[in-house]
């Protein structure tokens, strides 16, 4: 999406990096010393709660970056980044990717769409937690990962769903098992594949109005994790 020329000078600030599954990229209330664009890496954003508990409020592929409150007035950000399922990224210095958004009209440009993406995919994880069943807040998480990773295995226990939904692993079990019934998904050893992508999408598919689709349609990737 950048001019070439802004492209080439920021080939020389990205660095190639490997991300591993389970990789805190930042913590709550710290200032993110990276910014990091995934490639086929998924990254969680959890909030986290005074006690120990956690919930997933937005997920991180190919279609973003981490550390958008470097330039939305914040200093530090309200929620932990963590790798969900490994893979490669690229990642800039944060004064660096600071520099580029105050300097270059086309970067900034480009951010700001990022921000309001995520605005969009957190606006509707909030609404999904409000009125969508756990077979359908399953399925949409399963869509999200599979759609921002390059496998169609995600390596994810019930127990992990049921903490990023925050939810009971008896209701992520029950529902897993009746998607795996209709052919949908196929759980094995800590690894849940899937098999009839349209079918899932179409479990996860939301019966919101047309505004939150809409907005939905901002990121690159939201109308289809829906």
């Amino acid at each position: 999406m950048l001019p070439e020329t802004d492209w080439q000078r920021w080939s020389d600030l990205l660095e190639p990096v490997m991300l591993k599954r389970g990789e805190v990229l930042c913590e709550p209330g710290c200032t993110p010393r990276h910014v990091y664009f995934p490639v086929n890496a998924v990254v969680s954003l959890l909030y986290n709660t005074l006690d120990g508990q956690s919930c997933e409020v937005a997920v991180v592929g190919r279609d973003g970056m981490t550390g958008t409150c470097l330039f939305t007035g914040g200093e530090s950000t309200a929620h932990q980044a963590v790798v969900q399922t490994a893979g490669s990224a690229f990642r800039m210095l944060a004064h660096s990717a600071q520099f580029e958004i105050a300097h270059c009209p086309a970067v900034s440009a480009m951010m700001l769409h990022c921000v309001q993406a995520l605005m969009a995919q957190v606006a509707h994880t909030a609404a999904c937690f409000r009125f969508h069943s756990i077979d359908q807040l399953l399925c949409r998480r399963l869509m999200q990962g599979f759609d921002r990773s390059a496998s169609d295995t995600l390596p994810m226990t019930h127990e992990l769903v049921a903490s990023l939904l925050g939810v009971r692993r008896e209701g992520v079990t029950s529902a897993a098992l009746r998607l795996q019934e209709e052919g949908l998904i196929t759980y094995r050893r800590g690894h849940i594949s899937v098999l009839d992508r349209a079918g899932l999408a179409e479990r996860a598919r939301p019966q919101f109005g047309l505004t939150a689709l809409s907005a939905s349609r901002t990121g690159n990737a939201l109308s289809a994790t829906g």
